[in-house]
C-alpha cells in the first residue's frame, strides 16, 4: 500500500516537467490525481497513460474560474481532497528593471501568486470540512536570493514563500498544513519556453538544458549533482503524505546548498586571490 494510499490529489501545471513527474509518482503511491494544465492534448494524454486514478482538466491558473473548476472536479469525480499541489508556472523574463515589461510582469504574478492564491482560497473550504488537508506551493531559490534569475520571477516566487506562511497560521488550526518547496536549477522544458521554443519540443530539450547547467553549477551549487524533477516530486510526495504531519509553513528548499553557500573549492579560490592582493599591496611601499 503506498503512502497516498486513496487520497485525492490536485494538481496544477501538471503536464510537464515538475508536475507530470509528481503526478505520476502520487498515482504509483495509491493516489487520484486530477491534472490541471493549459495543454489539453499533452494533459490527456498523461492521464490516459496513468489510468483509472489519473483525469486532467483544462486549466489556465490565472483564471479563476478554471481553478475552481480543476477543484470541484476533483470533489466531485473522486468526492474529497486531501492536497492540493500548486505548481503552475512561466518562465522568467530576461533583461533588468529599465526593460522591465510590465504587462508581462503582470502576467508573471498572475500565474505564479495569483493562481496558487486562487488554488488555495477555493481548497480550503473543502479541506476545513474535512479537518485536514496539505497545501504544496512549488516556490524557488529565487524567492530567497536575487540575481539568478528575472525579476518578475524573483518577487513572484518571495510572494508565494510568504503567502504560504500567511495562510499556513491561519488554516493550521483547522487541521490543513501549508507549505511550500523552492527549487535550485532543474533540468525542465522551462529554460526552452523562455527561450521562445514550441511548449512540446521545448520538454523534449532538456538534455540542452542540463548540458548548460553542468557549465555553471560548480560555481554556485556544493553538491556535484543536477536536480531533477524526481527529487522535487519525492519532497511533495513527503509534504502530501502522514510522514509531514508536525511540518507546516515551512520552506523546504531543495538546491544542493546555493542558497547555504558558495562551494569550497571557489571560496578558496576567491580567499587565495584576496590573500595574493593583500600581500602585493603590503610590500609596495
Amino acid at each position: 500500500m503506498g503512502v497516498l494510499q486513496d487520497k485525492v490529489t490536485v494538481i496544477s501545471g501538471g503536464t510537464s516537467g515538475i508536475g507530470a513527474r509528481t503526478a505520476e509518482l502520487f498515482v504509483s503511491h495509491g493516489a487520484k490525481v486530477v491534472i490541471g494544465g493549459r495543454r489539453q492534448e499533452t494533459g490527456r494524454r498523461l492521464a490516459e497513460r496513468l489510468g483509472a486514478s489519473a483525469v486532467f482538466v483544462p486549466a489556465d491558473v490565472s483564471v479563476e474560474a478554471d481553478v475552481k473548476a480543476m477543484i470541484g472536479l476533483a470533489v466531485e469525480r473522486f468526492g474529497r481532497l486531501d492536497c492540493l499541489f500548486n505548481n503552475a508556472g512561466v518562465p522568467s523574463q530576461r533583461g533588468g528593471i529599465a526593460d522591465l515589461d510590465l504587462g508581462a510582469f503582470d502576467a508573471a504574478i498572475a500565474i505564479h501568486l495569483r493562481g496558487t492564491l486562487a488554488g488555495i482560497k477555493h481548497a480550503a473550504p473543502v479541506m476545513v470540512d474535512q479537518a485536514s488537508g496539505s497545501i504544496i506551493n512549488t516556490a524557488s531559490i529565487n524567492g530567497v536570493r536575487a540575481g539568478l534569475a528575472g525579476i518578475d520571477y524573483c518577487v513572484a516566487k518571495a510572494a508565494v514563500i510568504h503567502l504560504t506562511r500567511c495562510v499556513a497560521v491561519e488554516l493550521g488550526e483547522k487541521g490543513i498544513r501549508v507549505n511550500c518547496i523552492s527549487p535550485g536549477p532543474v533540468a525542465t522544458g522551462i529554460f526552452a519556453k523562455g527561450g521562445a521554443i514550441d511548449a512540446d519540443a521545448a520538454d523534449l530539450s532538456t538534455g540542452a538544458a542540463e548540458a548548460a547547467l553542468a557549465e555553471i553549477l560548480p560555481h554556485w551549487q556544493p553538491l556535484p549533482n543536477l536536480g531533477s524533477t524526481d527529487d522535487i516530486a519525492q519532497a511533495a510526495l513527503f509534504l502530501a503524505s502522514d510522514a509531514a504531519r508536525m511540518i507546516n509553513g515551512h520552506n523546504l528548499i531543495i538546491d544542493g546548498g546555493i542558497v547555504a553557500g558558495w562551494p569550497a573549492a571557489m571560496a578558496r579560490q576567491d580567499l587565495q586571490r584576496f590573500r595574493d592582493k593583500f600581500r602585493a599591496e603590503i610590500a609596495t611601499p
